[in-house]
């Protein structure tokens, strides 16, 4: 009568020795494995190396582009300011106003405002023609 607790009789036991032998024999020569194993290895060092020294090269052309695009911006937001601010007649020059009046060929016309407490101060004799 075959004993229960051996190994051998055990379906999972069995499945893995069989795994094993199969293993075994589809294992190739000896030196043609090690030969290719060193290629492999070879060719994988290579890929890592050419890899690193692409992400340096990036890098460093990364930083040397940070002060011209630093330049650029630094401009950009100077023509903003210059757009948005207020120049000394009290007039604003923005190039986003939607209620400033077309400028022809017969001059500069005045732009129109609407901005919360903006006002206009007539003068007197002015107001006295409409009366």
């Amino acid at each position: 009568m075959p004993d229960p607790k051996d190994p051998r009789h055990n379906a999972a036991w069995r499945a893995a020795q069989q795994w094993q032998e199969r293993a075994r024999q589809a294992r190739p020569g000896g030196n043609v494995g090690g030969l290719k194993l060193l290629f492999t290895w070879l060719v994988f060092g290579a890929l890592m190396i050419v890899g690193v020294v692409l992400g340096l090269f990036f890098l460093l052309v990364g930083w040397a582009m940070l002060p011209i695009l630093r330049y650029r911006m630094k401009k950009r937001m100077e023509r903003m300011r210059a757009d948005q601010a207020e120049d000394i007649g009290g007039s604003f020059h923005h190039r986003d106003t939607p209620y400033r009046e077309p400028r022809g060929g017969e001059g500069r016309r005045r732009e129109q405002q609407v901005l919360e407490g903006d006002y206009e101060v007539k003068d007197a004799d002015r107001d006295d023609e409409w009366r």
